[in-house]
């Protein structure tokens, strides 16, 4: 039985603070996944049949609604928490301002040394949670959605496919690396599920067109 969201937000954020605490060292830090390894597609599939189709309306949407970033742990918000872990070789001063490291964005296959130039992506995007059941949250609920380290929500990325995603679901945008669509749409499922948001009728079909390649 799925857990209410009330329980689960105050869970994410006791979650978040665990999972940001070790990120408080300074110094180079090892590889790793760029956000939480999603639930594999079969998963994604049951996931996907239960949700609830609806139609979608923005009205009242603002993004100010969402409140970001949040402190993580230390000195460390969401954004730097994020930038650290999705990086290689990363070293952070005491601010947990990223001075050197690498970083791959796994859109579009853009490489940098500069952390200023990636984005901090919403899997599902704010404006897509809003119309989709996040209206009815409270701003505690919103913020904890916004900045959610725990699920596979957040990824660092390069600016330009962040931007070029904008507010879309799978039916409109999709990563430019086909490699990575089947990651994406498990990671953009596994959320949507885990926060009770309904999905459209082109975007069910989307994600379902990509899981069955997965």
């Amino acid at each position: 039985m799925r857990i209410s969201l009330r329980s689960r937000v105050t869970a994410l954020a006791t979650a978040a603070l665990s999972a940001g605490a070790f990120l408080l060292t300074s110094g180079a830090a090892p590889a790793s996944a760029a956000l939480p390894t999603p639930v594999s597609a079969a998963t994604a599939k049951t996931y996907l049949a239960s949700l609830t189709v609806a139609a979608e309306d923005r009205t009242g949407y603002d993004r100010d609604l969402f409140p970001t970033w949040i402190t993580i742990s230390g000195t460390c918000n969401t954004r730097e928490t994020v930038i650290k872990r999705d990086g290689t070789s990363v070293v952070v001063n005491s601010a947990c301002t990223a001075t050197s490291g690498s970083w791959y964005s796994q859109y579009d296959g853009v490489t940098t040394t500069d952390a200023s130039t990636f984005d901090i992506d919403h899997v599902v995007p704010l404006a897509e949670a809003w119309d989709s059941g996040a209206s009815e949250w409270t701003t505690a609920q919103r913020q904890a959605f916004a900045n959610d380290v725990t699920r596979p929500q957040l990824i660092a990325v390069s600016a330009s496919s962040n931007r070029s995603k904008g507010d879309d679901d799978p039916a409109e945008w999709l990563p430019t690396r086909t490699a990575y669509q089947c990651t994406y749409v498990r990671a953009f499922v596994q959320v949507k599920y885990y926060y009770d948001l309904s999905v459209d009728s082109a975007e069910k079909a989307a994600i379902s067109s990509v899981l069955s390649g997965c």
